[in-house]
């Protein structure tokens, strides 16, 4: 994989770190905007990138890139994959994946048409623990219950509280604490579960009309999923799933998912895969092993997924209170 990394971001140290430990990728590029192209190009000396662009268009021309990585603000990840996927690149886009499903299905659409890979960047559903929970599921029983949170104090909520807003905390930007953190129980729940039959998000909204925190409630035939959520607060973090002859939960950060505790049957088990550097990394593998393999089979299953995600997040936000 030749990669050109678009951004200079918060997620673009993280991303860099993750991709440096994949030798089947190379480092290409980085695109910074014109007012950025310093941080790009510390970016560049300090993880060996190539070559630094503040032209977008001239990125795309590049013999030497196949696929690019959207590690931009939420509200541009549409215009910016879909001009890479008709360049003839590959895209892997950070979540959330696009602002409305309509988006969502229709990069999915030119992906398939134009032959090219398209990868959603969701930390969780790319672990070892993810993989261990879809194993261990069916033993849990009849599903009664769900519930996860994911709450963390934003390093940008000092800012936020003095109107000085950020991407992150900008409706107009498609932020706020759903989007940003809840994604990532939310990816879960769908994942494992299926798409809820009824959906609602009662907020804790800020002065610029942005959801800071909340709780999310899911219907379902048979069970009910309550997810929390908090980027103005902080508390241990979780997702648990409750079945009538046992439980399996996620301790800690759900876009981390560490580890895994299940009691089954009465017997209490935990399950602790050897962590990679940082949680990104397996993603990358992912994503390089399945371009190489030209394995769209399952770039297509995910993306699947992808598209029932965000038709239930896109439903949430209407019915956001």
């Amino acid at each position: 994989m030749k990669l050109g990394i678009l951004g200079t971001g918060f997620i673009i140290t993280d991303a860099l770190d993750a991709i440096s430990e994949v030798p089947e990728i190379e480092k290409k590029a980085i695109f910074a905007r014109p007012n950025s192209k310093a941080k790009g190009e510390e970016f560049a000396e300090k993880y060996g990138i190539e070559k630094v662009y503040t032209d977008y268009d001239e990125l795309l021309k590049s013999d030497e890139i196949d696929t690019v990585y959207v590690g931009l603000i939420n509200s541009v990840h549409y215009e910016y994959t879909k001009k890479a996927l008709l360049a003839g690149k590959d895209v892997i886009l950070e979540k959330p994946f696009t602002t409305t499903v309509e988006e969502t299905k229709e990069l999915a659409q030119i992906a398939k048409e134009e032959g090219r890979f398209l990868f959603e960047a969701i930390t969780n559903r790319h672990s070892k623990v993810y993989d261990k929970i879809k194993e261990e599921l069916p033993k849990i029983g009849r599903i009664r219950l769900a519930m996860g949170n994911y709450s963390q104090y934003s390093s940008r909520y000092e800012r936020y509280k003095n109107k000085d807003v950020a991407p992150a905390f900008d409706p107009e930007a498609f932020g706020g604490a759903l989007n940003d953190l809840g994604i990532y129980n939310l990816s879960l729940t769908v994942s494992l579960l299926g798409v809820p039959k009824d959906l609602r998000y009662d907020a804790n909204i800020g002065f610029n009309g942005v959801d800071v925190s909340g709780v999310v409630t899911l219907r379902y035939d048979d069970f009910i999923v309550t997810l929390s959520v908090a980027k103005d607060s902080d508390s241990p973090c979780y997702f648990t799933v409750q079945g009538e002859d046992g439980y399996i939960r996620i301790p800690g950060k759900p876009n981390e998912a560490e580890q895994v505790d299940m009691m089954i049957g009465g017997k209490y088990e935990e399950y602790v895969p050897q962590p990679d550097k940082n949680r990104m990394v397996q993603e990358f593998r992912d994503f390089a092993a399945m371009q190489a393999q030209d394995d769209k089979e399952r770039m297509y299953a995910e993306l699947e997924t992808t598209v029932r995600v965000m038709e239930t997040l896109i439903g949430i936000r209407k019915n956001m209170h």
